[in-house]
């Protein structure tokens, strides 16, 4: 059997917080019925699958590039470098990958191919936008206890009404991606981060 790793992300688009990246080799012998796009599941559903791909999964791995990564590399290449990490952290390795999107990341340590929508297609590329999902919304609810206020818990950093209001009040915190236009508009307009 050849070895494939679905490759996906989470949290591209965001003002705050890591993208999260995974990489999945599903075990034939231990199929996981539902696995799907993250997105259109129910976060109910995702955190059961999520168990369900740890326990079963021939191999996983989770990477979260923090958003002073993204702010030096820009977020295409964060979002590459995390998939790197994860491929080349998977055990046993993989032998080829399938990465949600249209376009292949330079250095991988195996070769790769895109499908658009893969995370609808191919299951193991729906167990890694889960995988992703799940760790970034985590990642974000525990925010919301170190930087109060910002309402990480609910929008997960996306640039909602309550996020820019929140922004206006408060000013960018640490885990703010300073390269965004939202947030570096802000700072620009001498909305300063004060904590």
């Amino acid at each position: 059997m050849m070895r494939v790793a679905g490759v996906d992300e989470a949290g591209r688009g965001p003002l705050a917080g890591p993208v999260a990246v995974a990489a999945v080799i599903l075990d034939p012998a231990r199929p996981i019925p539902g696995l799907d796009d993250s997105k259109k599941l129910s976060a109910r559903r995702r955190e059961t699958l999520f168990e369900h791909i740890r326990d079963r999964a021939l191999a996983w791995h989770i990477e979260l590039v923090s958003a002073a990564d993204i702010d030096r590399l820009n977020i295409l290449q964060a979002t590459f470098h995390g998939m790197r990490r994860c491929l080349a952290a998977l055990d046993p390795a993989p032998a080829a990958a399938r990465i949600d999107g249209h376009l292949v990341p330079p250095g991988l340590p195996c070769p790769a191919e895109c499908l658009v929508g893969g995370d609808g297609l191919d299951p193991a590329i729906g167990a890694a936008s889960i995988l992703a999902k799940v760790a970034r919304d985590r990642f974000m609810a525990a925010l919301e206890a170190t930087h109060p206020g910002y309402g990480f818990a609910r929008h997960k950093g996306y640039p909602t009404a309550a996020h820019l209001a929140a922004l206006d009040a408060l000013g960018p915190c640490p885990e703010h991606r300073r390269s965004f236009a939202p947030v570096r508009l802000r700072m620009d307009q001498g909305v300063l981060d004060l904590r």
